[in-house]
């Protein structure tokens, strides 16, 4: 059983990495569908763990089934997700209706979520019946977890496709059911005959599938490819060609969008000789800044897969600025280029607007702060923000409100310049506003435009809407964006919410300030409550096991959504290695059953073992040490980077499975009966965390107050125990 437990570990982790990534890419890379199908995963898992309890273990033989379910079942919920907009009869680009969209991911995400949840239930009580404990079974499935955390990293950094992982995470089941069943006859053996040979018929073709596969959503298909970061896919109409990252639209090349951000933006610049380009240089950026004539050009370019693409499938004549003399194109994060960057007379800021936590670094006040370092005394930065030309709703302005409010800092002088999108040019000194003066430049330059013209600058600097703008920003309360409340997150979601909630636009969205009275008063309520739930739950053993589980695990998964989002918004390098941080947690959540075992006396079989109070007590301190660990590193304004995050998340992951070994131990003679109720305790307290810390507690409150929150919680969770 020790081999299957490891592949079921394997396959749940590389499988959510797969399946997940899915839906990012149906739902246009919205983080809230992300961070809801995560809970929702947890969820049906916890609900496979409770169902088809049995007092005796299952039979090998049904066991066996369940993997020759799940072998096809992932390859399978692939299909069914690339196809989600197709069968549901969505125009293609628009939004599902907002029910339908929840449903689809529910009806997906339960078939494998249910069947994992069911298959460690049923492996697990055969492994505990051969004299072995449920914290064992739990420390090897995480074993198993880790290497599919580490698998998920290295399969994507070799460029292997995400419908390829899922055949993978399929042949893997596979493995288990040969296991199982070597010496079997009859119709399972030749089930995973067939699925067998099906399974590596389709690894074998899984490129051209996968391409058939995303024409459903794009007929006009060029190429795709998955990256570390996005999945990049290009489509061809007549001569014009669109580039979509997460089926969103990156850029054409017949659009003329980058003349504003770049020709406004220069024209204040009296000789913009050394140019920045961060991102977005590939959508017309670069050959309109080049019409400047400047002398050097540093474009940067965070994800090489997506420059590789386009130079293999764009026509030369659109790809000739990234070879043109001056232009050296550099594949680094933007942020960490910046760092040590000087001198720069402009730089123009091409990355995606902050609608997740990988573009949410590049606007906040910690990073604008680097901008201004690399600037020159009179230089500028530019960038653009999507929004509406007329009609801007309260959670637009608040954005925009709240970026103004990290650019203030460190630039004196800031415009907004509304049309089809907001262009804003910041400088550390005051820069004129007169749009004669900058129609003159334009022909002083002999730069030849389409859309920015001598007319078109003087109508943005007079219409009625400049003036507008800059009443509605200084009207508008936004706290300012920064690494550890990134409010823009959280509007991101509220923005998208109200596409499908059109009442909600009169909402307030105001920053939780946990200091003013109602806050207090809420935050005291809650607590109570809590508290007055565990001491309840204190007058039955079984109802204080199953507590004190999913409150490990609702504070373990509040900290690791924490610090996860920490290390993006500071190091960038999330999608790169998500497999490693999970690898941390699950070699955290392998040891700590090892080590509660270490230190509980052994016992005969159905003889409860003598768990002392004090091994409990110093699991839920451990929380409280790295909650106020996480809190002073935020407060100190320390990077995370992939060390550190690793470590907190690795004493994390021990912490959790420590407190779960504990609780199986406890009072527990027979370690059959508490399977199930432990583990989907476990996972429930994992779905809450998961949805109540990345969209209400973190982005609400912020980083340090999530981390002093759960500190809070940490100190409560002791009355479970004392």
């Amino acid at each position: 059983m020790t081999l299957l437990l490891l592949i079921i570990g394997f396959v749940s982790i590389l499988g959510q990495v797969v399946i997940l990534r899915e839906l990012s890419v149906a739902f246009y890379g919205i983080d809230l569908i992300y961070i809801l199908s995560f809970g929702l995963w947890l969820l049906w898992s916890a609900a496979g763990a409770l169902i088809g309890r049995r007092r005796n273990p299952p039979r090998r033989r049904s066991i066996a089934w369940l993997f020759l379910l799940l072998s096809v079942l992932l390859p399978m919920e692939v299909v069914a997700i690339r196809w989600l907009r197709a069968f549901s009869g969505a125009i293609p680009g628009t939004y599902l209706p907002f029910g339908l969209q929840i449903a689809n991911v529910i009806l997906v995400l339960a078939p494998v979520g249910i069947v994992l949840g069911l298959l460690f239930q049923w492996t697990a009580r055969v492994f505990v019946a051969q004299s072995r404990t449920l914290a064992a079974a739990y420390a090897i499935e995480c074993a198993g977890g880790l290497t599919g955390g580490l698998a998920a990293t290295l399969l994507l950094e070799r460029g292997i496709q995400n419908f390829a992982i899922a055949i993978l995470c399929g042949l893997s089941s596979v493995l288990a059911l040969m296991v199982l069943h070597k010496d079997g006859r009859g119709l399972l053996r030749f089930g995973w005959g067939v699925s067998a040979a099906l399974l590596a018929i389709s690894l074998i073709l899984s490129l051209p599938i996968d391409r058939a596969l995303t024409r459903a959503n794009h007929p006009d298909l060029v190429d795709t490819r998955d990256s570390p970061y996005s999945r990049i896919t290009i489509t061809r109409d007549a001569d014009q060609f669109v580039v979509f990252e997460n089926d969103v639209p990156a850029f054409e090349t017949q659009d003329v969008a980058a003349e504003e951000l770049v020709h406004l933006a220069a024209l204040q610049c009296r000789d913009p000789q050394r140019v920045l380009v961060l991102g977005g240089g590939l959508g017309g950026v670069l050959a309109e800044i080049l019409k400047h004539s400047p002398q050097k050009v540093d474009y940067v370019e965070l994800n090489p897969i997506l420059l590789a693409l386009v130079r293999r499938c764009l026509p030369p004549d659109y790809l000739r600025p990234l070879d043109a003399p001056g232009v050296q194109v550099q594949i680094a994060d933007p942020r960490e280029f910046i760092t040590g960057a000087r001198d720069y007379d402009l730089i123009l800021l091409g990355m995606p607007d902050p609608t997740s936590g990988l573009s949410n670094r590049f606007y906040t006040r910690e990073f604008f702060a680097r901008c201004a370092a690399a600037l020159r005394r009179d230089g500028i930065l530019a960038f653009r923000l999507a929004t509406s030309e007329n009609i801007r709703t309260r959670f637009l302005r608040q954005r925009d409100a709240s970026i103004i409010g990290a650019l203030r800092p460190a630039f004196r002088d800031i415009r907004v310049l509304p049309g089809r999108a907001s262009v804003v040019i910041a400088s550390p000194v005051d820069q004129p506003r007169d749009p004669d003066a900058l129609s003159e430049e334009l022909q002083r330059r002999h730069i030849a435009t389409k859309l920015v013209t001598p007319p078109y600058i003087h109508y943005l600097y007079t219409n009625d809407r400049f003036q507008e703008m800059d009443r509605q920003l200084a009207s508008t309360s936004a706290p300012p964006n920064t690494d550890t409340q990134p409010v823009c997150y959280r509007f991101a979601g509220m923005i998208w919410l109200s596409k499908f909630f059109p009442a909600m636009i009169n909402s307030e969205a105001g920053a939780w300030d946990l200091l003013t009275p109602r806050s207090i008063a809420v935050l005291t309520a809650l607590l109570a409550a809590i508290a007055g739930a565990f001491l309840l739950a204190r007058r039955w053993l079984p109802i204080r096991r199953a507590f004190l589980v999913g409150v490990a695990g609702f504070i373990g998964m509040v900290l690791e959504s924490g610090l996860i989002l920490f290390y993006q918004v500071t190091s960038g390098a999330l999608f790169l290695n998500v497999g490693i941080l999970l690898a941390a947690v699950m070699a955290g959540l392998s040891l700590g059953p090892i080590a509660v075992l270490r230190m509980v006396p052994s016992a005969p079989p159905g003889v409860a073992r003598s768990v002392g109070r004090k091994l409990g007590l110093g699991l839920l301190g451990g929380f409280v040490v790295v909650s106020a660990g996480f809190a002073g590193i935020l407060t100190l304004g320390m990077t995370a980077g992939l060390l550190l995050s690793a470590v907190f998340l690795f004493v994390t992951g021990v912490l959790v499975s420590g407190v779960f070994s504990y609780a199986s131990l406890w009072g527990v003679g027979e370690q059959d009966s508490v399977i199930s109720p432990l583990y989907a305790a476990d996972l429930f307290g994992g779905f809450s965390g998961a949805l109540l810390g990345s969209l209400v507690l973190i982005p609400f409150a912020g980083l340090p107050e999530t981390a002093l929150m759960m500190l809070a919680c940490s100190l409560a969770a002791l009355l479970l125990i004392s």
